[in-house]
Order: C-alpha cells, then structure tokens, then sequence
C-alpha cells in the first residue's frame, strides 16, 4: 500500500466530504484519516491520508477528485504507511519535549515542527541573544530572519501576518516555521503558539 497526504479545498457543507472519499474509493483507495485544517467563509481545508494500492494511480484519483463540484487540491505528497495524524504528531511532540534532556529540547521542537506541519524548515530564536539556539531544514538567509523575527515581536496584531511565515514568542525564546509552497492556516499558527509557550515553560 502506497500511502498519501492529499490537502483539499471543499465546500463546507454536509456531504461534500462524503463525495471526495467516494471519488478515491472509485480507484481503489483507502481514506486512512482526516483532519480539518481550516474553516472559514463556506470553505474547508481538510488533510486526507489516503492509502493507494499503486502509485500510478494518483493521477487518476486525482481526476475523479476534480469531478467533485467546488473541490480543489491544493497539494498531495507521498509519507511513510503509517503516518499518524497531525494531532497524533503534536502530542507525541509534547509528550517527548516533557521527557528528552532538557539541551535537546529545542532541536526536539524544530524537528517535531517541521515533520508534524510539514514546514520546509523551524527555528528556535534567543531573543536576548539574537541568534539561532536550534534549527530543522534549510533556513533562510540567517541575518534576515533573525532581524524579521526580532522586529516581528512589535508587529500590531492587526498587521496582517505573511503567508510563509508563522511565528510565536514565550519565555525569552522565538519559534517560527516556514513553508512555500501553500500558507500556513490558522490552525497551524496556534499550534506554534501553543509549542512555544510549552517549550519555553520546560527550559
């Protein structure tokens, strides 16, 4: 079994999910897990984990996926067969932030970040300091991101945040993820609020 994340835009109505996972059904996949990203004006973003018994047939799945009216992809990747959930990934992060040595903690952060919101990269910020104390991915120019972040504390909240970029301060420390190729959802920057009070609480 070849296994999937697919991130969706549907409609948020009754039924719409329903419809989706009769598409993948109609090739032989297997919707493993769901989890809602985003709900927002009449639209939904969910994560399936879709299980395919080939993976010549993603392009088909993805064909019958758009015959579902108001249903678009925004993104699908293949993981590793037994991927847990998103949830499921935050709190095993939680539970191993509480029990792994406490100079460990951030690198445990920035991997657990980046894997669990499938970021293209996460950093651990010194305020004080102003330099990087861990990091998972590859990482912007370091002067710039250091000197966004430190000015990034100041901004209003009503100063709408970049797309790219989410960000949280706790403690002395700033953690901040970055992704291109699709936004970071609401969801996803409270999930880095909430780390970073919790890591900030354990150092």
């Amino acid at each position: 079994m070849n296994t999937y994340v697919l991130r969706l835009w549907l409609p948020d109505r009754p039924g719409a999910l329903g419809l989706v996972a009769t598409r993948i059904g109609a090739v032989r996949g297997d919707v493993l897990s769901i989890e809602i990203i985003e709900r927002d004006g009449g639209q939904a973003v969910d994560e399936l984990i879709v299980g395919l018994p080939d993976p010549e047939l993603v392009p088909l799945m993805l064909s019958e996926i758009a015959e579902v009216d108001g249903v678009a992809v925004e993104d699908v990747w293949p993981v590793l067969a037994g991927r847990a959930t998103r949830d499921a990934q935050l709190l095993d992060l939680v539970e191993s932030l509480v029990q792994v040595d406490v100079d460990k903690r951030l690198q445990v952060l920035c991997d657990g970040l980046q894997t669990a919101l499938d970021t293209d990269w996460a950093v651990a910020l010194d305020d004080e300091a102003a330099d990087v104390r861990a990091s998972a991915g590859e990482l912007p120019d370091e002067g710039w991101l250091v000197a966004f972040l430190a000015g990034a504390r100041y901004m209003p909240s009503s100063e709408p945040a970049p797309d790219d970029v989410a960000w949280a301060s706790a403690g002395g420390l700033t953690i901040a993820v970055g992704r291109q190729r699709w936004s970071l959802r609401a969801s996803e920057r409270a999930h880095v609020k909430q780390l970073a009070r919790i890591a900030s609480s354990l150092t």
